[in-house]
């Protein structure tokens, strides 16, 4: 299941996305139209931001905007930066890989199951991308 913050994330994501090449959108805004806790979003925004998905231009005229073209980001790059791991386990995850403590992951059931899992969610939310959260689509 999506986190709160990572479903936010998507939300805000996707209003920026439906704005590109409009130049920089104040938080404020985003906050007002999405419905997300500003200082929730300041946080979230700052991770996209480090993260290279967005920048951000200070003063008059200023605010946060997409580096790249909305068909340029994936969804799983996006969830991955505010929510983590895609994978429902930690001993099936590609980018944030835990062993198990308490099983042989070579015989596991669960394993294989959730290996398949995220094979599946992953050859769907590397396809999708930020334009496809503006909404309308």
């Amino acid at each position: 299941m999506l986190s709160k913050k990572t479903q936010y994330a998507l939300k805000a994501l996707g209003f920026l996305a439906a704005k590109f090449g409009e130049g920089p959108v104040l938080i404020s805004e985003i906050s007002k139209k999405k419905k997300i806790p500003i200082k929730f979003l300041e946080t979230i925004l700052l991770e996209l931001k480090q993260a290279n998905i967005l920048d951000s231009k200070k003063g008059k005229g200023g605010g946060y905007y997409l580096t790249q073209a909305p068909k340029k980001t994936t969804l799983a790059t996006a969830i991955r930066v505010v929510g983590g791991p895609i994978a429902l386990l930690p001993c099936v995850s590609l980018n944030f890989y835990e062993k198990c403590k308490d099983c042989n992951e070579t015989v596991c059931g669960l394993n294989k199951a959730m290996v398949q899992t995220r094979d599946a969610t992953l050859k769907i939310l590397e396809k999708k991308t930020l334009a496809e959260l503006i909404d309308g689509n």
